[in-house]
């Protein structure tokens, strides 16, 4: 079972509404999800090449693939 932590950020005004409005235009998704593809991806892009981020690379790649592709509630 994966751990999860909660945080609390500061964005910018116009980032929260265009944010707001993605989600009323797409029920499956929630901020939640949005924030952690967006920022496993951004790790991904952004990725060191030393032995230990490899385990890391991998870890943020099935991260960012079952945020990008869950399913939502009650769907098969």
């Amino acid at each position: 079972m994966d751990t999860t932590v909660s945080l609390l950020v500061e964005v910018p005004e116009i980032l929260h509404e265009s944010l707001r409005s993605y989600l009323e235009m797409r029920p499956d998704w929630d901020q939640d999800r949005v924030i952690t593809a967006a920022l496993s991806l951004f790790l991904l892009q952004n990725r060191s090449e030393a032995a230990p981020e490899k385990l890391n690379h991998r870890q943020a790649s099935r991260i960012y693939l079952d945020a990008l592709f869950k399913r939502p509630v009650g769907q098969s």
